[in-house]
């Protein structure tokens, strides 16, 4: 082939190559080109997303963590903790602080802590005789109304007990669904069990068990009435599974104040009563009529204690003069160490007598017991740590199966009816009895 035509054919394709570079070329610029416009766009579009974003970065690196639900929870666990051994709950203090921090000692010797509405004064309301058999009037007409006890004890009257720091009444029957009647005895009285929230109702802080109907249905009854009565959590006494727990006091340590509580009962007077007392080995009532055993067990509270509260069953049945037992047996107690005396059982008023200083009221008469139109009352004291501060007859009434508190003209012919049977004694018009 001739140089000149050799030529032509390189420079053919010289062309050729050229003409696919050139496009390649063009295509990889525009796209390029392209991108560049493209992130362009983009970019302005999340500049002020982006701007945002910074700036609450920013804040959050200027503001507290927030923690986890745990977290805050367990930092506020050991603050607390840390204010809590900073802020110690302040120790008991008082002469029975030790005894009070010793909850075995306290279940073992009957002793109970109250909080008294007034740091100064412990008040301390007493009734007669309750009774809750469904056999009987006066609950047999509340079961008919619903069961309500505001419809058998005035609701103002309820008040009044609950607003005592302490309430005692006679407990005269027993809770139990078991036990067979005493044979041949004329009244026999059992309530139901869980009648016994009637008295957490009527801010009854402590019961009598002393009284001639404890044992009415037997000793298997007593025994469920005294377990009852501590499921409920009201403390009893006057009867227990022997001598030794049925004569025991029981004590409240209130405003650094330790005051006793003892109940007996000289009824039946026999020599081998219905009402069985307690022995060393068998359950029964703390009896009293020989009282050899009540009066040391007063001088022995009277030694450990600010204030002994004898509450004794005794008397002749509806009669208004004290016998001769009564008579007797008062003066001994004041000098065993009683600082005050409850009389229940005649289920009639008795009077009130002042025996070396100390009160006296010989019976309280039925309370809430039957249908009879009775006049009845309670008694209220105040105590404070220089010893007995008032005394006080509130005149109520039993009648038509309900108790009520008395005013106006019925109120001063109740608290006539008092003075005139208690004339070594001064009662005013409010009830107050003067004390020496």
């Amino acid at each position: 082939m001739s140089r000149k035509k050799h030529r032509k054919k390189r420079r053919k394709k010289s062309s050729g190559f050229i003409a696919p570079f050139c496009i390649t070329l063009i295509f990889v610029v525009s796209a390029g080109l392209f991108c560049l416009l493209a992130y362009q766009y983009i970019y302005k579009e999340e500049e002020p997303v982006r701007q945002n974003l910074q700036l609450a970065e920013e804040t959050i690196s200027e503001e507290p963590v927030v923690k986890k639900e745990e977290d805050t929870e367990a930092e506020g666990k050991n603050e607390s903790e840390n204010q809590s051994a900073e802020e110690e709950p302040p120790v008991e203090s008082g002469r029975y602080a030790e005894i009070l921090q010793d909850e075995a000692y306290m279940a073992e010797h009957n002793i109970y802590a109250k909080e008294a509405f007034d740091e100064n004064i412990v008040t301390i309301t007493f009734a007669g005789d309750i009774l809750f058999d469904p056999n009987y009037s006066v609950m047999a007409k509340l079961l008919q109304n619903g069961g309500d006890i505001g419809s058998g004890i005035e609701p103002e009257l309820i008040g009044e007990m609950q607003s005592a720091d302490i309430m005692m009444l006679n407990n005269e029957f027993a809770y139990s669904d078991r036990g067979a009647p005493t044979p041949e005895k004329q009244f026999t009285f059992r309530a139901r069990p869980n009648s016994v929230s009637y008295l957490t109702e009527l801010g009854v802080d402590i019961v009598s068990l002393a009284n001639n109907h404890a044992y009415d249905y037997g000793e298997q009854a007593l025994l469920d009435s005294m377990q009852i009565l501590r499921e409920e959590g009201i403390p009893y006494v006057g009867a227990g599974v022997n001598i030794e727990e049925a004569s025991a006091p029981v004590y409240f340590i209130i405003n650094d104040m330790k005051i006793a509580f003892i109940s007996a009962t000289q009824i039946e007077r026999l020599d081998n009563p219905d009402t069985k007392g307690a022995t060393e080995t068998s359950p029964g009532v703390f009896r009293c009529f020989n009282g050899e055993r009540l009066l040391q067990t007063v001088e022995a509270a009277k030694e450990e204690s600010d204030f002994v509260i004898v509450y004794v069953h005794w008397g002749t049945e509806n009669q208004e003069e004290t016998d001769w037992a009564q008579n007797k047996q008062a003066p001994e107690l004041v000098q065993a160490g009683a600082d005050l005396i409850i009389g229940d059982h005649p289920h009639i008023l008795q009077k009130i007598d002042i025996i070396d200083g100390v009160p006296v009221i010989y019976s309280l008469g039925n309370f809430w017991f039957n249908s009879k139109q009775l006049d009845t009352g309670m008694v209220k004291v105040t105590i404070s740590s220089e010893g007995l501060q008032s005394f006080q007859f509130i005149p109520c009434i039993q009648n038509n199966c309900k108790t009520s508190l008395l005013e106006g003209e019925e109120k001063a012919r109740v608290l006539g009816e008092m003075r005139r049977m208690s004339q070594t004694v001064q009662i005013d018009e409010d009830g107050y009895v003067t004390l020496p």
